[in-house]
């Protein structure tokens, strides 16, 4: 993995612009996340200078610290990590997309942290569609009760969906999981639901992004292939 981060990044946009283009789709309707966890300022703001517009962290308080070095005018933060309940207020004020949303529980405290400084917070809601015990989100099952609830809080916005498959060494075994996530949100769109838009699909990383954008994607998350590996 080389260590400039501009050219790194450069490779990364062509190789999203050529599977982009085998869904017949433009690079431009991809939008990069680059994962900045466990990264320092200094090598975030390489990425920055050098085209980075959406920075991912998993953590709050690691997140909490950058936002304040960096600020948030030149390029938006997400949260793409597990949220718990009692961190909502922080994430409802740090960032403008959170990926992790995973229960009504949570749903309920980020309505009511956002409601409070009159803020429309967007969401994608994570599935969990392999069953893995080690990871987040709903199954596919629980998808039309949790929408439908959803849909009822005001100052939340599902914006699409987001989830996780079991890693593989062979990107191409991800595949049926990426494909089931895109039924899903097509599913979802079906039932008009107030509140509730399927504009994105946050799924693909490092490893596996060219068959997620194949199979729909249009947020994947790429950290090492654009900083390296993490310390």
């Amino acid at each position: 993995m080389g260590s400039d981060v501009r050219e790194n990044l450069e490779s990364i946009n062509e190789r999203i612009a050529r599977a982009a283009s085998k869904s017949n789709r433009k690079k431009e309707d991809i939008t990069l996340v680059a994962v900045s966890k466990f990264i320092d300022v200094d090598r975030i703001m390489e990425g920055i200078n050098a085209g980075i517009k959406i920075l991912g962290e998993n953590r709050i308080q690691e997140a909490k610290k950058k936002i304040e070095t960096i600020g948030d005018e030149v390029v938006d933060w997400h949260l793409i990590g597990h949220l718990q309940s009692n961190k909502a207020k922080d994430a409802v004020n740090l960032f403008s997309m959170i990926h992790s949303l995973d229960s009504l529980k949570l749903a309920n405290e980020l309505q009511n942290k956002a409601e409070g400084i009159n803020k429309k917070i967007h969401v994608l809601v994570q599935f969990n569609l392999s069953g893995e015990i080690t990871k987040s989100g709903r199954s596919h099952e629980e998808a039309y009760d949790l929408m439908s609830k959803l849909s009822l809080l005001k100052n939340i916005r599902v914006m699409g969906l987001m989830s996780m498959p079991p890693f593989f060494d062979e990107p191409q075994k991800a595949r049926p999981y990426f494909k089931e996530l895109r039924e899903l949100s097509e599913e979802i769109k079906r039932w008009k639901l107030d509140n509730i838009t399927m504009k994105y699909l946050s799924m693909g990383m490092t490893g596996d992004f060219e068959v997620a954008i194949e199979e729909g994607a249009n947020i994947v998350r790429i950290g090492t292939a654009i900083f390296g590996h993490r310390k």
